[in-house]
Formats: C-alpha cells, sequence, structure tokens
C-alpha cells in the first residue's frame, strides 16, 4: 500500500517545520519571552505572521516559494527558498533565524 501525501499537506507540513525551527532558534537565545507564528491564507499566498512583529515571509501556496516581505500586503520580487525542494528546505532550516536575516539575497 502505497500512501500519497498531496501538494498542499507537504506544504503545511514544511511551514510548520519552518515555524518549529523559527520559534526553536527563538527560544534558545531569549528566554524571557516567547515568539509566536501564524499562518494566514490568502487567495496566491500563505502569510507567516511573526506575533507583535507583522509580517515574517510569504508562502506562494501554488509553488511553494518563500518570499522576504516587500510590505504587510506584498512580497519582495525573488523567492529566496524553495520549501517544495528538499535541498532548498534543509538549507532554509539550517539558515533560519527569526529576525528574517536568512531571507535576504546575497
Amino acid at each position: 500500500m502505497t500512501i500519497t501525501i498531496t501538494h498542499t499537506e507537504l506544504l503545511t507540513d514544511r511551514i510548520q517545520q519552518l515555524m518549529d525551527a523559527l520559534m526553536s532558534w527563538h527560544k534558545a537565545r531569549y528566554t524571557h519571552f516567547e515568539r509566536n507564528y501564524s499562518l494566514v491564507e490568502g487567495k496566491k499566498y500563505y502569510k507567516l505572521i511573526e506575533e507583535g512583529s507583522g509580517v515574517h515571509a510569504f508562502i506562494d501556496k501554488a509553488t511553494g516559494g518563500l518570499y522576504k516581505p516587500a510590505s504587510f500586503r506584498a512580497p519582495a520580487k525573488y523567492v529566496r527558498y524553495q520549501l517544495l525542494d528538499d535541498a532548498s528546505f534543509q538549507d532554509c532550516l539550517t539558515k533560519a533565524d527569526c529576525h528574517g536575516g536568512y531571507l535576504y539575497i546575497r
């Protein structure tokens, strides 16, 4: 019996792993308060919202592309990571920090 994971299930699982990684990073460095994340679904993107700070990132629902926010309503121009690509996703998890520095193009 083969279990098939849908595109949406894989993407939401990887978003949850990213949120867990961000919370772990924050907890390891700042013990005096916690940072929580939530996901808001829009027409084209998921907004990864950081409690108390605003939009942390945008995720394209169709492609799994992770974007740095340009504003509260729109992502920046270029994809930073592909959450549906295994290598890109692992690279994202290893570099993720709650300040969003990993989302800048270098």
